[in-house]
């Protein structure tokens, strides 16, 4: 009578060692296939001279990724590293590009450079954090792979030792990142398709590539890996910032496709167009790369931007905001807002954003109209608009009921209609 669950608690035991057994096994496999940096993931090494118009590409190259932004600590040396970059998952440090040998990459070379941008593993073969936005610096060409090394080797070298990730368990250990890996990444190279223009393909290229877009405009699961069957740049909040990257596939949103292409190289040159202003993350990368760029280039990348098929953004179900909510609101916007934004939220051109119709107002997250709202919003300073006008912070004059209230007012007033605001919309504040 007793030797039976005897039998199966054996039975049971074996199987679990066995499947642990299995697991150990495939743990060793994506250990050594993603962790160990075999040889043959070595790259040629590159027969192109270096020479100043090399270099000069480089450079170019460095600001259309917008390297320096990651790679400088603020008033550090350039491309010294030391940054902190938060994720959900703990600080990840950027890394020191100076051409040090002892702690940037003087010791590398250009098959070493080259296999970090496109497999996201260091000189060493160790996996890199996709931090590093490796995902897509992998369609990066290899030539321009060498212009860009060329140009990091020709700046004054920094000794500056790399500091350590800082990473909660399980994310501090190699294990976990070759299966975030082997999960969200495979090496890819960029292909031009050949029933579009050159002009379209230089678009997708830089888009897709070195403007690694896709880092903030995309939806990430809760390991930060790109969800399946995602609307290409379809918008995403970004984590840890709390801004939300609006999505550039729809016309509710951040799409381009009705706008004039100038409007659009307007926007990415100076950081304002007839259609808006830049603010928060975007109005960084304005400042540091796309205001650098060629029209030729910011042209293409417009009509890739175009291009990109619209999804529908169905409206948010309609709501009637609390009557004494809005009313709250409507005395606080004419004692704090309209004096810049006028009294029926027209704005005043080229200089206040009008509030009325304005899309960014109205999206079904509210995310970045309150984080303007608490926090000021401020365009770039470019040399097509030195002199931006910006908003101030409320958050030391407002409690969090006030701004939820104002921010319902402006949602629901002059013919906008979204969801009301609440406190808990203002959760991240301090």
């Amino acid at each position: 009578m007793t030797s039976r669950p005897r039998t199966g608690w054996r039975a049971a035991a074996a199987a679990l060692a066995a499947l642990a057994a299995l697991l150990g096994l495939a743990a060793a496999w994506v250990y050594r296939a993603n962790v160990r940096g075999d040889t043959h993931f070595a790259a040629a090494e590159s027969s192109v001279p270096v020479t100043p118009q090399l270099i000069e590409r480089g450079a170019y190259l460095a600001r259309a990724g917008n390297c320096a932004a990651c790679h400088t600590e603020r008033g550090g040396a350039a491309y010294a590293g030391g940054r902190g970059i938060a994720t959900p998952f703990g600080t990840v440090y950027a890394g020191n590009l100076t051409p040090d040998s002892n702690t940037g990459i003087g010791a590398w070379s250009a098959g070493d450079f080259w296999r970090a941008l496109h497999n996201g593993r260091s000189r060493d073969g160790r996996l890199l954090y996709p931090a590093f936005p490796y995902t897509s610096t992998t369609y990066v060409t290899r030539e321009d792979s060498d212009a860009l090394f060329a140009y990091l080797r020709s700046l004054p070298a920094v000794a500056r030792a790399n500091r350590p990730h800082e990473l909660r368990t399980p994310f501090n250990h190699p294990l976990a990142l070759a299966v975030w890996r082997a999960l969200y990444f495979r090496p890819a190279v960029f292909t031009p398709q050949q029933d579009r223009s050159p002009e379209w393909n230089r678009g997708a290229y830089l888009v897709r590539g070195l403007g690694h877009c896709e880092a903030c405009h995309s939806q990430r699961n809760v390991l930060g890996g790109a969800v399946g069957g995602a609307v290409e740049l379809g918008g995403g909040l970004i984590p840890v910032q709390n801004w939300y990257a609006p999505s550039l596939a729809s016309a509710a949103q951040a799409g381009v496709a009705h706008w004039q292409a100038e409007e659009v190289v307007a926007l990415l040159k100076s950081g304002r167009s007839p259609r808006g202003a830049v603010l928060g993350p975007m109005a960084e990368v304005v400042l540091s790369s796309t205001q650098h760029l060629s029209e030729g280039d910011l042209r293409a990348m417009a009509l890739f931007l175009q291009s990109l098929p619209q999804a529908a953004h169905p409206a948010p179900a309609p709501t009637t905001p609390d009557a004494a909510v809005m009313q709250r609101g409507r005395e606080l916007y004419k004692q704090h807002c309209a004096d810049c934004h006028g009294a029926q939220g027209q704005g005043a051109h080229g200089a206040y954003p009008a509030l009325a119709g304005n899309r960014k107002v109205t999206m079904a997250t509210p995310a970045n109209l309150v984080r303007v709202l608490a926090e000021g919003g401020f365009a770039p300073a470019t040399a097509g608009n030195p002199r931006p006008y910006g908003m101030p912070p409320f958050a030391h004059v407002l409690s969090r009921a006030e701004m939820a209230a104002v921010a319902t007012f402006v949602r629901n007033a002059w013919g906008n209609r979204a969801p009301p605001v609440t406190e808990l919309d203002l959760h991240w504040l301090q």
